[in-house]
């Protein structure tokens, strides 16, 4: 399953990679953009970003820590 970013033009799709099972970095964040090259945060058209269990879990954990950082921000009620 993929996450689209960026007006659809970056998919991000994390998976184990069942292949790479002998390296502790089996864990793939893979990007793929479909955009022009002046617009690209990547260089190539592909990057795949390897973690660690353990980093994973970190970047999940910063992720929703972020995120409810985020909805806490958004739910304080507006002062006029």
């Amino acid at each position: 399953m993929f996450l689209y970013l960026l007006d659809d033009s970056l998919s991000v799709n994390v998976y184990y990679e069942s292949s790479d099972n002998q390296f502790s970095d089996n864990i793939c964040i893979h990007f793929w953009e479909s955009c022009p090259e002046e617009e690209k945060v990547f260089l190539g058209d592909e990057t795949h970003l390897y973690l660690t269990p353990h980093q994973a879990r970190q970047l999940a954990g910063l992720l929703l820590a972020a995120a409810d950082a985020s909805d806490k921000n958004h739910q304080a009620p507006l002062e006029n």
